[in-house]
C-alpha cells in the first residue's frame, strides 16, 4: 500500500449557505481524497482585501495516499462541483467554497500550479487561528516556526469570531469501535491485509497481521504439497495461536479496538483441504485443544472474491511461490470458509462480495465496504 501523507487544508465560504458549503466540502474531501483526522472550530471573519459578506473559515487535517499534485487537482474539482467559478479578474471575489492546501508535512514544492507551504498562509489570521486549534506545533518548513508562533507575530488585524456550531467528521459515521476485536478474512488474494491495514490507520486500531512471510514451509508446500502440508499447517497453527494470544493480551490504551487480517479458525479450513484424512484427524484434535482458549472476534468480515479476480490479484502482487495456485484449490478454500461461516452463532458475520470492487485504489469502493461492515 502507498505511504500516507498528512495534509493541512484551509476551507472558506462567504456565499450561499456557508456552513452547508463547508460541510459538503469536508464530505467530498473524505469521499474522494482521504481520511479526515481533525476539524477545527468554525470562525467568522470579514472579507480580506475586498468588500463582500463575512467568511466562515476552518481547517482540517487529512491523511491520503495521494501525492500533493493529485490532492490539489481533487480539491479544485470539489470547488467546481460545489459551484465555485474561477474568473480571470484581478483581486479577490466572493466564493461558495475555497479550498487551500497549506502544508503537506514538511514538503517544499515550487511549481506553476502548486506551492507548498502555501505562500500566503502566514499572513492570514483566518488560516492561522483555526490551524492553531488542531496543529499548533506543526512547523513551517521554510520559516522553521510553529503555527502558534506564526499566529503570534502575524500582522493581520482581522477579528475572528468563533461560532458555536461544529462541523461533522464523516468518518465518525462508521463506528467500528463498538467492537473490541474485528477479524478480516478471505481467500488468498482477497485483500484482507489491505483492508485491515486501512481500517487500522483510519480508525486508530491495533493491527495484527499474519506472519505468513516468515514461514519457511510455505514455498516448499507449493512445490510439493503432499510432503510439506502437515508441517506447514502445524507451524501456521502454532504461530497463529501464539500471535493472537500474545497480541490480544497486550492492551494498548491508545488504540480504540483490535483488527486482524485472519482468524485462527482458518487453520482448520486450510488443513481440511491440504491434509490426508489420517493427518487431518490428528490435526483436528490438536486444533480444538488450542482453539478453545483463543479469543474469538466479535465481528468476522469475510471478503468474497470470485476465482478469476483472486487469480488477477495473486498475479499482481507477484509472490513467486503463489503463481501456480490452481483454480480448484482456491474454490475449495472458498467453499470451506462459507461452510464454516454458516455454522457460526458466537459472533457477528458479514460476508461482503468485493469481486467488482477495488478498495485499495478506489476510495469510493473502500467507503462502500465500510458501509457494508456497519450495516445493521
Amino acid at each position: 500500500m502507498d505511504k500516507l501523507t498528512t495534509y493541512y487544508i484551509a476551507l472558506g465560504s462567504n456565499k450561499g449557505d456557508k456552513f452547508k458549503n463547508l460541510q459538503e466540502a469536508i464530505q467530498a474531501i473524505y469521499n474522494q481524497i482521504g481520511n479526515v483526522k481533525l476539524i477545527s472550530k468554525v470562525y467568522k471573519s470579514e472579507a480580506l482585501g475586498f468588500e463582500s459578506d463575512d467568511f466562515f473559515n476552518c481547517c482540517l487535517i487529512l491523511e491520503s495516499q495521494f501525492k500533493p499534485t493529485k490532492v490539489l487537482r481533487l480539491l479544485l474539482a470539489i470547488e467546481t462541483h460545489l459551484g465555485r467559478t474561477r474568473t480571470k479578474k484581478e483581486g479577490y471575489e466572493a466564493r461558495t467554497i475555497d479550498l487551500d492546501l497549506i502544508f503537506a508535512e514538511d514538503q517544499i514544492v515550487e511549481t506553476k500550479t502548486l506551492q507548498l507551504p502555501h505562500p500566503e498562509m502566514h499572513k492570514r489570521k483566518f488560516v492561522l487561528q483555526p490551524l492553531a486549534d488542531i496543529a499548533p506545533k506543526e512547523i513551517h518548513p521554510v520559516f522553521n516556526k510553529s503555527v502558534e508562533d506564526l499566529l503570534v507575530v502575524c500582522e493581520d488585524k482581522s477579528v475572528l469570531e468563533p461560532l458555536n456550531v461544529w462541523l461533522k467528521n464523516p468518518g465518525k459515521a462508521y463506528d467500528l469501535a463498538t467492537f473490541n476485536y474485528i477479524a478480516i478474512e478471505g481467500n488468498i488474494g482477497a485483500g484482507k491485509t489491505s483492508l485491515a491495514t486501512k481500517i487500522a490507520q483510519d480508525f486508530n486500531a491495533k493491527l495484527i497481521l499474519e506472519r505468513f512471510a516468515d514461514n519457511p514451509f510455505l514455498p516448499k508446500f507449493y512445490k510439493d504439497a503432499s510432503r510439506y502440508a502437515f508441517p506447514l499447517e502445524m507451524s501456521f497453527l502454532a504461530d497463529r495461536y501464539q500471535q493472537i494470544s500474545d497480541d490480544l493480551e497486550q492492551l494498548d490504551l491508545f488504540k480504540n479496538f483490535v483488527v486482524s487480517d485472519y482468524d485462527v479458525f482458518k487453520s482448520l479450513i486450510f488443513s481440511k483441504i491440504t491434509l490426508q484424512d489420517d493427518e487431518f484427524k490428528l490435526y483436528r484434535k490438536l486444533f480444538y485443544l488450542m482453539y478453545k482458549d483463543v479469543a474469538k472476534p466479535e465481528l468476522y468480515v469475510y471478503l468474497y472474491q470470485n476465482t478469476e479476480r483472486l487469480q488477477q490479484n495473486i498475479k499482481k502482487r507477484g509472490r513467486k511461490y503463489e503463481q501456480e495456485i490452481a483454480d480448484d484449490y482456491l474454490e475449495k478454500i472458498n467453499t470451506g470458509y462459507l461452510e464454516f461461516l454458516k455454522t457460526q452463532t458466537d459472533f457477528n458475520v458479514k460476508i461482503i462480495d468485493v469481486s467488482n470492487k477495488d478498495f485499495v485504489k478506489n476510495r469510493a469502493d473502500y467507503i462502500w465496504v465500510l458501509e457494508q461492515i456497519c450495516k445493521e
